[in-house]
C-alpha cells in the first residue's frame, strides 16, 4: 500500500514527469497535493496500470485532489538546454500551476533543480512509494499521451497514436521514410548510427 505522505507537518505536492526517453513530443510533468490521510485502493505507479486504469483513476485524482498542475517542456527546450534540464522546467511549471502554495515537495526520482526555496525530497522510484507521486505520474502520463495521439491524426506515418513518441520501430521507420517534423528532439539519436552513415 503506497504511504499518503512522506511528512505530515506541511502542505505536500507529489511530482513526476513523462516522456524523458521519447524521440518527440514535449516532456510532460505533474504535481499533485492530495488531502491528509487519502487512501485510494488502485492509485499506483502509471507504469504499473494499463491505460484503461490510468484514464479511470485520473478522473479520482483530479475530483478529490486539494490541487494539482501540469507543465510541458517543448522539444525546442529539452534540445536547448538538454532533457535533464528541460524535465526541471517541466516540473518547476507544474508546480506554478497549482492553485494552493506548496510548503514541501517530494521528487520521482534522485534529482531535481529547487524551486523557490520550498525544500524538497527526492525519492529514487517515489512513484511507487507514496501516492501524491503516483497521482502525478498518472496525470503527467496521461496529458502527454492525449497530446501525443491528438498529434498523430496530423502526423499519421509515425505511429504516435500507439507509441506515443517512443523509439519504436514503426516511429524509426517514419523517420527514416518521411523525415523529422517540428515535434522531433532533435538533440536525440533519431535513428541508428548505421542508417545515418553511407559507404562509399
Amino acid at each position: 500500500m503506497l504511504k499518503s505522505h512522506f511528512q505530515n507537518l506541511k502542505i505536500e505536492a507529489g511530482c513526476d514527469e513523462a516522456g524523458r526517453g521519447c524521440l518527440a513530443g514535449p516532456v510532460v510533468a505533474a504535481a499533485v497535493i492530495l488531502p491528509m490521510g487519502y487512501k485510494h485502493p488502485e492509485l499506483n505507479d502509471s507504469k504499473k496500470l494499463s491505460e484503461k486504469q490510468r484514464n479511470e483513476i485520473r478522473k479520482d485524482i483530479v475530483r478529490d485532489a486539494v490541487a494539482w498542475g501540469i507543465g510541458t517542456a517543448t522539444p525546442k527546450e529539452i534540445d536547448e538546454i538538454n532533457i535533464l534540464n528541460a524535465s526541471y522546467l517541466a516540473m518547476h511549471r507544474a508546480v506554478e500551476k497549482l492553485s494552493k502554495s506548496p510548503e514541501f515537495l517530494i521528487i520521482d526520482g534522485n534529482r531535481f533543480k529547487p524551486y523557490k526555496q520550498i525544500p524538497f525530497e527526492c525519492i529514487i522510484k517515489g512513484d511507487g512509494k507514496y501516492l501524491s507521486i503516483a497521482a502525478a505520474s498518472i496525470l503527467a502520463k496521461t496529458y502527454r499521451d492525449d497530446f501525443m495521439k491528438s498529434l498523430a491524426e496530423e502526423y499519421p506515418q509515425y505511429g504516435w497514436g500507439t507509441n506515443v513518441g517512443y523509439p519504436t520501430k514503426a516511429h524509426r521507420v517514419g523517420i527514416e521514410q518521411t523525415g523529422t517534423t517540428p515535434h522531433h528532439r532533435m538533440s536525440f539519436q533519431l535513428l541508428p548510427r548505421q542508417l545515418e552513415l553511407f559507404s562509399d
